[in-house]
């Protein structure tokens, strides 16, 4: 099958790059997570713990695999959000990423199999325990940058994995990306509000992003204060990069916040009824979150700010 033909209809479904890679064994690279685990940085994650084997070898997920396909999608939204009210990442402003980005990956897997109409497959938006970044880079699409998020040139890092493991064949496989392009810069980890960030290594128990986000418990007083305004998720490391500073923005009219959604003040989010989170933020990242966690976290914070409490 030919390569330059799949990353065609990819173009056209809507992604914004993809490469193609052998399949192969990530020996080094799931040595990597498991040593990550041990040292306790995945947090609450136990999902991380398992499944080793799959990381290593896709063929576990799709038998008789010989190459993965993995594109970029820009989710890039230069538009700030009014100062004062809680912020929301970028990845969660519009729709779920993980619907808009099955429904390319399923057409993407159609034009596939009118190709080779035997070849199966299976399309992954971080639905599995599968090593999207190190497949990233080995179907050429840059780097891991210090922040742990992968770089393209003229993309940066604000773009979503899509995957697709199929056992189809191809005439050409792209070079494995081996540059790394941050060299000494280390505006990402100065960035970082709460020091979870490393060169090439983030503590999830004191990233933002994870206890807003992912975090079924508390998040802790300290680094709450240390969250400042961020409601859900951060982009702090992302903001930093010199990678991303000239993007241009996202062409996904889906990933486009709804209404005002993105200007409520923290009054009105505590004013808000079940009622009118589920018309305001239906099938958007934040409803995955559920009302009552998100009001906790920003009630939490305004009971400081007025107390001016210093923890």
């Amino acid at each position: 099958m030919q390569s330059e033909a799949i990353k065609e209809a990819a173009r056209r479904i809507g992604f914004d790059a993809a490469g193609i890679a052998p399949v192969a064994l990530l020996s080094e690279e799931a040595e990597h997570v498991r040593r990550w685990v041990r040292e306790g940085k995945h947090a609450g994650m136990d999902y991380m713990e398992r499944n080793e084997e799959v990381r290593e070898d896709v063929r576990r997920l799709v038998p008789g695999a010989h190459s993965v396909i993995v594109t970029l999608t820009n989710y890039y939204d230069p538009c700030p959000q009014p100062a004062g009210v809680p912020r929301i990442a970028m990845y969660a402003r519009g729709r779920d990423y993980h619907a808009v980005l099955k429904e390319r990956l399923h057409a993407l897997l159609r034009e596939i199999r009118q190709q080779e109409p035997e070849a199966e497959g299976r399309c992954f938006v971080d639905s599995a325990p599968l090593l999207e970044h190190a497949w990233a880079r080995r179907a050429g699409l840059g780097w891991q940058g210090k922040n742990t998020l992968l770089i393209r040139k003229g993309l940066g890092s604000f773009c979503f994995i899509g995957t697709i493991i199929t056992t189809a064949r191809f005439d050409r496989y792209d070079t494995p990306f081996t540059a790394n392009h941050c060299g000494t810069c280390r505006r990402c980890v100065d960035a970082c509000p709460t020091g979870a960030l490393q060169p090439g290594s983030l503590d999830a128990r004191r990233c933002i992003s994870y206890q807003t986000i992912e975090n079924k418990e508390d998040c802790p007083d300290e680094l709450l204060r240390l969250a400042g305004e961020r409601l859900f998720g951060c982009d702090a490391c992302q903001t930093a990069c010199p990678w991303n500073a000239r993007l241009t923005p996202h062409r996904t009219a889906d990933f486009l916040p709804q209404g005002d959604n993105m200007e409520l003040t923290a009054a009105e989010w505590l004013a808000m009824s079940p009622e009118q989170f589920r018309e305001r933020f239906r099938g958007s990242p934040l409803e995955r979150a559920g009302l009552p966690r998100l009001q906790k976290i920003i009630a939490k914070n305004t009971r400081k700010r007025l107390n001016n409490l210093d923890i």
